[in-house]
């Protein structure tokens, strides 16, 4: 392989690690949401 090669694959690995650590931390953010609105429901009855 070529280094302009070598280097659009790094670029395209860079790129989809950065979007699945945005999704992983929006899903976490999700259920924190989630826990705080059962705990909160729970504790209103």
């Amino acid at each position: 392989m070529t280094p302009e090669e070598l280097e659009q694959i790094r670029a395209r690995q860079k790129s989809r690690s950065i979007v699945t650590g945005l999704l992983l931390g929006a899903l976490v953010i999700l259920f924190f949401a989630i826990t705080l609105a059962k705990i909160g429901a729970s504790h209103a009855i």
